[in-house]
């Protein structure tokens, strides 16, 4: 049987052909306005043919037409065909813009964006409404132009859209604030003008009017304790009540966006809901919205976890709810979209975060071996959710001395992500490691053996300074109570020019945790303290460097711990501690330690009086150093300090005060 044959590439496809008859100027407008009709239809909900008309110039050619009939609509001409086309172009320049930020985009640069707002106040209702849902559409987009209520004009205007019968108008003010409202000024400006109370007042009206309500309080009043005290006043009347009443409503966006509201003001405020009942409705409430199949569901897991992070009580709620079975359970029951996995592991590591029945529980379930396999998930924000879930669940001391995690089927995939492309993954990878090898057990070699280290030191030399403190952060854990094997095996990847780089880098939060490292590294067995006199003393004498001139009070208890620990040695190493603490004859410096001893922080304080302890322990060389203490004036301010207020501090500075005395006279001091 005869086949057709395919027609030539120059000819026109009938996407091609609809997009001519738009920009045709000989199109007549009936044709024009049934090909606008064609086109919304074809487009809506439809993101592929979304993108390929958007490479035709669909929207160019829509907005034209707009422009066109917008100008002929306010001369009065051919109302019986201007209106209908300005109404189905507002519509099309929508469905382009709806959940595409590519046709936001398209729809910003073709200029739709004032010839929509100019439509707000036209006299047909249709055209306004039409308008309105539009620009609803770009307002949900982050690419959507900020709009300023510090500009009084602005304010009328969003006034007067807040005041509006029309619900998609109504709909669009509550849009534009909660796309634009992000400073305090702004919230309070907000408040002040009276919004606050026209949002309530609509929160009784359509669901379209509820919903944007709802979102637009939100933004609002978050972390603004200020506007939330108004919003809570008598002048609101029962707006509390509403708010809470709409957490029962039985539309699920209205449910969800109710339970933020009382999140903002219970995150911001804890005077404010702490009935258990309310605390606990919340809870089941958003579990319950996690099984939506819609945008819903995936947002629901993001407002449990801002809930409950760092709150102990909801968390302990949310056990007592079985939510982390339940959460686990949703995990078994199949394949989500990104968004809602992502969220469900940020709920289950915040769940995680404090308690330890709650961690126990989780690596009951099944859903761990889940949580190790999405270590390797398409998407860099599931894999960085998975990442922050583990550094929380591994927080205990007790299943990481049972060796829990320290196994290929979690180390290999951690490792590989220390080659991640997305910082986001790279920086929570590093957080499960930097818990993950405190491991006390013998596992530690496993990480080494699988090329962990040489990662994590190349990730030390990174240009981000984030990245560079986690690394260094993973690196001092791996180094706490490792055995001399397992250091050798470190410090062939890590140099001591590595270190001193490291001990010197210009961000302090860097120095102070390779400082941590250092302290680490010479902590155990004699031999362990000739590691900072390698090549010549160059570490120690950084060191050194770093507590004359550090001035971040953490810097400096680091150093001090590793001079105590390197004080702990023998005499040559107890001498050229003394070397770094005092300055030579002759030199006009004056010895840091009288400074660090009288600290106002309590910490360098007893950083300080360790070191002194392991000075003055009786060894040959003890009498000559205490006599160096006495002629210092350190032995006259141990004394002032064995009523310290800080016990710790206290009971060393007696120690040290008591072996000093034993070498005569101490008096002189």
């Amino acid at each position: 049987m005869p086949t057709s044959a395919p027609p030539p590439s120059n000819y026109p496809t009938r996407s091609e052909d609809l997009i001519g008859r738009l920009n045709s100027v000989l199109t007549p407008y009936e044709t024009k306005l049934k090909t606008l009709r064609e086109l919304k239809n074809q487009i809506i909900g439809n993101r592929t043919k979304k993108l390929a008309f958007l490479k035709l110039g669909a929207v160019p050619s829509v907005v034209s037409i707009l422009s066109s009939a917008v100008a002929e609509n306010g001369g009065g001409s051919n109302l019986e065909f201007n209106e209908p086309v300005i109404i189905q172009s507002a519509a099309v320049i929508g469905s382009f813009a709806c959940g595409l930020d590519a046709g936001v985009k398209a729809v910003l640069d073709a200029g739709a964006f004032p010839l929509l707002f100019g439509l707000i106040s036209h006299p047909n209702e249709k055209v306004v409404d039409a308008s309105a849902r539009s620009l609803k559409m770009i307002y949900q987009s982050k690419l959507a132009p900020k709009y300023d209520f510090l500009v009084e004009k602005n304010m009328d205007f969003l006034l007067s859209l807040l005041n509006s019968k029309n619900e998609n108008v109504t709909g669009l003010g509550g849009s534009i604030i909660t796309h634009s409202c992000h400073t305090s000024i702004e919230q309070e400006t907000l408040s002040e003008a009276g919004v606050i109370k026209m949002l309530i007042n609509l929160l009784r009206g359509s669901l379209i009017q509820r919903d944007a309500s709802l979102e637009s309080l939100g933004a609002i009043i978050k972390e603004n304790p200020g506007v939330i005290s108004k919003f809570m006043g008598p002048e609101n009347g029962r707006a509390l009540n509403v708010v809470t009443e709409l957490m029962k409503d039985r539309y699920p966006r209205t449910r969800l966006l109710a339970c933020m509201c009382l999140i903002h003001i219970r995150n911001a405020s804890l005077r404010y809901l702490q009935d258990a009942g309310i605390k606990t409705k919340l809870i089941l409430i958003l579990f319950e919205l996690i099984d939506d199949p819609g945008q819903v569901g995936d947002e629901a897991p993001f407002a449990l976890s801002s809930l409950i992070a760092e709150k102990e009580d909801l968390q302990k709620i949310a056990f007592d709810s079985n939510i982390v079975d339940k959460l686990c359970n949703h995990l078994e029951k199949g394949s989500f979209q990104a968004k809602r996995l992502q969220g469900i592991f940020l709920a289950l590591a915040d769940l995680c975060s404090k308690l330890e029945f709650c961690r126990d529980r989780f690596l009951s379930l099944k859903a761990f071996n889940f949580l190790t396999n999405v270590l390797t998930h398409d998407s860099p924000e599931v894999r960085a959710a998975a990442c922050i879930c583990l550094k929380n669940i591994s927080r205990s001391v007790k299943n990481l001395s049972a060796g829990h995690f320290m196994n290929e089927t979690v180390i290999t995939p951690l490792v590989r992500l220390l080659q991640d492309t997305c910082t986001s993954v790279l920086i929570a990878a590093l957080g499960a490691i930097s818990n993950i090898v405190v491991d006390f057990t013998v596992h530690k070699s496993k990480f080494i053996h699988c090329g962990g280290v040489k990662q994590l030191v190349q990730l030390s030399k990174s240009m981000d300074s984030t990245i560079r403190v986690n690394a260094v952060w993973a690196l001092k854990n791996l180094m706490f109570l490792v055995n001399s094997m397992c250091k050798e095996e470190i410090l062939l990847e890590l140099s001591p020019s590595m270190l001193i780089s490291l001990i010197c880098d210009p961000e302090t939060s860097v120095q102070e945790q390779a400082l941590a490292l250092v302290r680490n590294l010479v902590d155990g067995p004699m031999d362990s303290v000739e590691y900072v006199f390698a090549e010549e003393g160059l570490l120690l004498n950084a060191i050194g460097r770093q507590l004359q001139s550090a001035s971040k009070v953490e810097v400096l208890i680091q150093g001090m711990y590793v001079l105590s620990n390197v004080a702990s040695g023998n005499e040559l190493h107890k001498e050229a501690v003394m070397n770094q603490l005092f300055p030579p004859a002759g030199s006009d410096m004056q010895t840091i330690l009288i400074k660090f001893l009288q600290s106002t922080d309590s910490r360098l304080r007893t950083a300080s009086v360790w070191a002194l302890v392991n000075l003055t322990l009786t060894s040959p060389g003890a009498n000559i150093r205490v006599m160096k203490l006495q002629s210092a004036g350190i032995v006259c301010q141990l004394k002032n300090m064995v009523n310290d207020p800080c016990l710790d501090v206290k009971l060393r500075a007696k120690t040290a005060l008591g072996q000093s005395m034993m070498f005569g006279d101490s008096s002189m001091g």
